[in-house]
């Protein structure tokens, strides 16, 4: 009977050692609620009013809106996809109330 219930625990300590690819508290996809931008797959935790729940979604493409930066780790719009800029309000004031929107823009095509 001993050697069942170690055979057992050896089993399910096995079965825990395994890493789940789905995030539980990093790694999120995108829709699945969270409290920090670092838990996000995509680095971007959104929320859409100052009530509502933040979950994870996609950065923002060009010509999209976007967010500079948060202090928070919480957007209203979400960053700019690599290779794009945010240009718009970049002040402290912005970034403390959150409302540093701007226009995803490609740096490399507006200077051509």
């Amino acid at each position: 009977m001993e050697k069942i219930l170690v055979l057992l625990l050896v089993a399910l300590a096995v079965v825990y050692a395994v890493p789940d690819p789905r995030g539980i508290i990093i790694h999120l996809e995108d829709g699945e609620l969270c409290l920090n931008s670092a838990q996000c797959k995509s680095k971007c935790c959104h929320r859409d009013t100052g009530l509502s729940l933040a979950r994870c979604a996609p950065k923002a493409s060009e010509n999209s809106e976007c967010s500079a930066k948060t202090l928070y780790g919480v957007y209203y719009k979400c960053p700019c996809e690599r290779g794009l800029t945010c240009e718009g309000d970049k002040s402290i004031v912005g970034s403390i109330t959150n409302t540093n929107f701007g226009v995803c823009h490609d740096a490399g095509r507006s200077k051509k």
